[in-house]
């Protein structure tokens, strides 16, 4: 010091006084940051009495800590632990204390160590409480637990004292009232004398009404005299008609004569061709035989596919279980047993025949003849026919669902609802599912534009899980697989961008090479991987590879716009449109991003990177492609993602910057493939559904589903009905009424399915759920005022009494023919063709029949079906569809047009039964490869079968020749017994809550194999008393090694190294 005052000198003693106070105050800091940080992990770990000890601690220095408190102390700390960690932890491991409230301590929560100098980068972690937080927490529970207290100790106080004001307070109000009441006595007795009049004068209105009634009765008499008068008219004018019959068929004939000669041409390019000329061609809409054969046959063949599609679903799953079991069996031969049992069960339901649970599902249960159950039947088949027509309710119901549950809903109900789009009219359906879906998730749940590429939209996956399914699985091989074949079997095309792996290679090269170790480094990163010519240079040659790869590859793509599936380049449509309709200021750039996202990155990219995986190309049973093959498509595909979306190479992949000049180039040629793949008809145009399919369809629809699906989407319909259909009068909550509760499987099965004294009935129960039964879809409404599907329905049954009425009876417009009475000899010509339709009826299969309503019509006299006909065209005319001032002809050009398009409809089924027969060839090639699977699969754990008993025969010759007895004691394995120090130096046991590393010696674990194999019992003791034991399945420490979790709980306080814990008993008791 150079102030000269000595008096500012410290002497010795005082130095080693304000060291010694130093040192005080830095051990008590680090106490009390120590002791602040326990309490912190306590409340993170959320044991209270740890917490209350933890607070109770003297380091923390934390006043009026009650033990009664314990738990609101542990939730209240927790609560505002959560709260400062709302915005995400800053992981950071500093935590600043202030020490007597005028110096700033920094502990660090990983070391434990503390400094009272700031330490560069300071950041205080906001996942650790602060002593005054935690102090002002325990000071505010513990302040509202003593004013509980006070309150609960004054209680029969406080209530006499409530009751007493209430008290006082009715009287009062009471009193209110009555002087209220007295002051508007004169206002009482208008309001009385206001309602007496009312009440008279009501009744003078009903006796005015009920005179007023009596007039109809005047209006019926003079109606009956009309009525008369007309029919005498009308007899008239029919007499006349009979007494000049001759010359009426005389002038028919000269006409008809005239106009043979252009009836046809007429009918085929006329506007408005005449009822006359199409009369003439009615009979061409009749069914032949060979008709009823094709469908037939179509039918046969949709049902197969269907059924082989869902067969081959549950084959694949099984399959990828058992390839996750086999790889467990490598690693450990105890779980040869399970894989044995589900090899036992994948066998079974190879051999099981769908047909038998069909058959069986019709003798008995909901198929069973009864009039309940046909009524049953009938309700469902209603419910999924207006379920599958109106895609609005589905597209609700996915929504609804939580995402886990509807990606399953789709998979399994929808796609059979549709029956996997097996024909046109229900690949039509299902894409109005979709663009309704499609629509309706776009409008509600889509903020951005950018959320379709960054989120996982329900609909755009169901559109691309089904268009790489069954059906279009076809679509992509013949696009990808000639390119993706060329690829793998190129053996000269190799493509490696990683700059370091390129090092490695290079360097090993030149080790093999010399047969001297290298004094290059082994380890290095990109930077100094670059930095050498040659991996420079062997990475412009892998970049030149993987340009001419990937040229080929997008070739293919481009070229081949016509075998993407229409229903994807549909759906690429509406995406595109109903994301420029929500966001009007996107470029055309953006939205063809996001079609390339779809089209591309969803659709295509993963069948490149994993052809194997999706058929694409064909593997043999075990087979698998090589590492190197996967490198190259899997640069090949990530370039192509990047040129799909403009996205250029930067950061991480900052030496792939020369490929961005190519990605460039290679947008501009997908964007003009998007803009192409989006240019497609509508469904209507591309189907023909509206027009032409009313007259021409024979079948009506039928679905295969199973017994659980039924019950499942009864249940998710009911449970998410008000949302579903708002509306009341909704037809949907008329079917769910007619539908009743749920039903159970067995109700549905029928009674005697399961055997009630079965100890496995449940189990039976749950296999028995997956019985298929067919729903031939019918709709229960025949009209519904406003609704365009039910107009539709009324036009199509119109039309079809309409040609019944011309065949028979003749006229030049339809109205002349309405109004004209039929003729006894046209009533017995209509009888005769009846009761030949009848005949035809009773030979045609149930699934060809035309729906009850539409055969009663049939069936009804001439003048009956008129008079509907009439009655169903008023209803029309009101709609919009007909109108009387052409009288009619619409309904005559739409009868017309089926005609004409009566043999393309043939041709398209005959299209159709090829399409069927192929898809069905595809699937049973499908099959065949997983039976080869499932064959090899079995070669494989017969072999670890075979190994097994020899192994065991071996052990059981050696016990032999040292003598039975001793041979029977060692057969039994003995348990271990590890003291928890023991395990902890094995790495087995990482920590013990609650107690202490030095105290691990007093704990004991002994385990020992129980009798069933996989099996062990862990006995925990401490100090020689027995705490705690729990059973330890092997199969259940393999799943958690396959899932990759390292880390256990066992007894809720040890943790447990997984890996180690499978070592340490395969050691002890596998000899492994």
């Amino acid at each position: 010091m150079n102030s000269g005052d000595e008096s500012a000198v410290l002497w010795l003693d005082q130095i080693q006084e304000a060291i010694h106070t130093a040192n005080r105050n830095e051990e008590e800091a680090l106490k009390l940051a120590g002791a602040v940080a326990d309490i912190n992990r306590e409340v993170s770990e959320g044991d209270a009495q740890s917490t209350l000890q933890a607070l109770q601690c003297p380091c923390a220095g934390l006043r009026g800590v009650l033990a009664e408190c314990a738990d609101p102390y542990r939730s209240e700390l927790s609560q505002k632990q959560t709260l400062n960690t709302t915005e995400g932890s800053n992981s950071s491991v500093w935590v600043k204390h202030r020490i007597k409230d005028k110096y700033d301590y920094f502990y660090n929560l990983e070391n434990k160590e503390g400094t009272w100098v700031e330490p560069e980068g300071f950041i205080h972690s906001n996942s650790q409480l602060t002593k005054e937080e935690i102090q002002s927490i325990v000071g505010s529970v513990t302040s509202e637990y003593n004013r509980e207290q006070l309150w609960l100790a004054n209680e029969p106080l406080i209530v006499q004292l409530q009751a007493r004001v209430r008290g006082y307070l009715v009287r009062r109000a009471h009193n209110e009232r009555l002087e209220y009441l007295r002051q508007q006595e004169p206002h009482v007795i208008k309001l009385q004398a206001s309602w007496k009049g009312y009440k008279q004068r009501k009744t003078y209105k009903d006796r005015l009404n009920v005179l007023q009634n009596n007039v109809m009765a005047i209006v019926k008499i003079q109606s009956w005299v009309k009525m008369w008068r007309l029919r005498r008219k009308y007899s008239r004018r029919l007499q006349f008609f009979k007494e000049h019959e001759k010359e009426i068929v005389k002038i028919q004939a000269f006409l008809k004569a005239n106009k043979a000669r252009d009836d046809y041409r007429t009918l085929t390019g006329a506007e408005d061709p005449p009822l006359s000329v199409v009369r003439k061609f009615v009979h061409l809409l009749e069914q032949s035989s060979l008709d009823l054969q094709e469908e037939l046959e179509v039918t046969r063949l949709r049902e197969e596919v269907v059924t082989k599609i869902r067969s081959n679903q549950q084959m694949e799953k099984d399959l990828n279980l058992m390839d996750i079991k086999i790889g467990l069996l490598v690693k450990n031969r105890i779980t040869l047993q399970d894989v044995v049992s589900h090899s036992k069960k994948l066998k079974n339901k190879k051999s099981k025949v769908n047909k038998d649970d069909l058959s069986t599902g019709d003798k008995q249960g909901i198929k069973g003849l009864s009039k309940e159950k046909r009524r049953k039947l009938e309700a469902y088949q209603h419910f999924f026919y207006l379920l599958q027509t109106n895609p609005s309710y589905l597209a609700k119901l996915i929504f609804q669902m939580p995402q886990n549950k509807s990606t399953k809903f789709m998979d399994t109900v929808i796609f059979t609802l549709y029956n996997y789009a097996s024909n046109q009219r229900e690949e039509y359906l299902l894409l109005k599912l979709f663009k309704t879906a499609l629509e309706e998730e776009i409008k509600s749940k889509v903020d951005q534009i950018q959320d379709i590429v960054t989120g996982n939209p329900t609909v755009i996956k169901m559109v691309v899980s089904f268009n790489r399914g069954a059906r279009g699985q076809n679509a992509l091989r013949q696009l990808l697989s000639p390119v993706v074949k060329e690829l793998i079997e190129d053996k000269n095309l190799g493509i490696n961008t990683n700059p370091v792996d390129v090092y490695k290679t290079w360097v090993n090269q030149l080790e093999t090479a010399t047969g001297e170790a290298s004094k290059l480094p082994y380890e290095v990163n990109v930077e100094q991987a670059l930095a050498h010519e040659e991996v420079r240079a062997k990475l412009e040659t892998s970049n030149q590879n993987l340009r001419a790869a990937t040229d080929k590859v997008l070739g293919s793509i481009v070229s081949s716009l016509d075998n993407i599936p229409y229903g994807m380049r549909y759906i690429a449509k509406v995406l595109k449109n109903s994301l420029h309709e929500k966001f009007p200021d996107a470029t055309e750039d953006e939205l063809l991003k996001i079609v390339g996202n779809l089209l591309y990155y969803r659709y295509m990219n993963p069948a490149i990177v994993a052809p194997d995986g999706f058929d694409i190309i064909d593997m043999t049973a075990g087979g698998q492609l090589h590492s190197d093959q996967r490198r190259n498509l899997g640069s090949v595909a990530k370039v192509l993602q990047h040129a799909a979306a403009n996205k250029l190479f930067e950061g991480e992949s900052d030496h792939m910057t020369p490929m961005n000049s190519y990605i460039s180039q290679t947008y501009q040629k997908f964007r003009l493939f998007f803009q192409a793949a989006c240019d497609v008809p509508e469904p209507e145009e591309k189907f023909n559904v509206d027009e032409y399919s009313d007259m021409v369809t024979l079948s009506k629809p039928v679905i295969y589903i199973s017994i659980e699906e039924i019950i499942n989407t009864h249940s998710l319909v009911l449970e998410h009905q008000d949302p579903i259909s708002p509306d009341k009068n909704d037809v949907l909550n008329e079917l769910l009424e007619d539908l009743g509760d749920v039903p159970d499987v067995e109700s549905l099965l029928g009674e005697g399915a399961v055997d009630p004294s079965d100890p496995n009935k449940e189990s039976t129960l749950t296999q028995l759920a997956k019985t298929e039964i067919s729903l031939t879809l019918t709709s229960k409404f025949e009209l519904l005022e406003g609704d365009d599907q039910d107009m539709k329905s009324l036009m199509m049954k119109t039309k079809k009494l309409i040609v019944d009425v011309v065949r028979i009876q003749p006229g030049e417009t339809l109205t002349e023919i309405l109004e004209t009475p039929a003729t006894a000899l046209q009533e017995s010509e209509h009888a005769k063709v009846i009761e030949k339709r009848a005949v035809q009826d009773a030979k045609t299969p149930d699934g060809l029949k035309s729906s009850q309503s539409v055969l009663e019509d049939r069936q009804l006299p001439l003048e009956q079906k008129k008079r509907k006909i009439l009655r169903n065209l008023r209803t029309l005319e009101q709609a919009g569809q007909v109108t009387a001032q052409n009288k009619y002809q619409d309904v005559i050009n739409d009868i017309s047009k089926d005609i004409r398009y009566q043999r393309r409809y043939r041709q398209r089924r005959k299209a159709e039964l090829v399409k069927l027969q192929q898809t069905l060839n595809a699937l049973n090639s499908k099959t065949v490869f997983y039976q080869d699977q499932i064959n090899y699969y079995d070669t494989y754990i017969k072999t670890c079968l075979d190994n097994l008993n020899r192994k065991n025969a071996r052990r059981s010759i050696k016990l032999d020749s040292k003598g039975e007895e001793k041979g029977s004691k060692k057969s039994k394995q003995q348990s271990l017994k590890y003291t928890a120090a023991r395990l902890h130096e094995k790495g087995v046991i990482l920590e013990i809550e609650g107690l202490q590393t030095n105290q691990f010696k007093n704990v004991m674990f002994d385990i020992s194999p129980s009798e069933e194999v996989g099996d062990f019992e862990v006995k925990a003791k401490f100090m020689g008393v027995e705490m705690e034991k729990v059973q330890l399945h092997f199969q259940d420490l393999l799943q958690l090694q396959y899932e990759g979790v390292a880390v256990m709980k066992m007894f809720d306080k040890a943790k447990i190294n997984v890996n180690l814990l499978i070592f340490l008993l395969n050691k002890k008791f596998y000899g492994k």
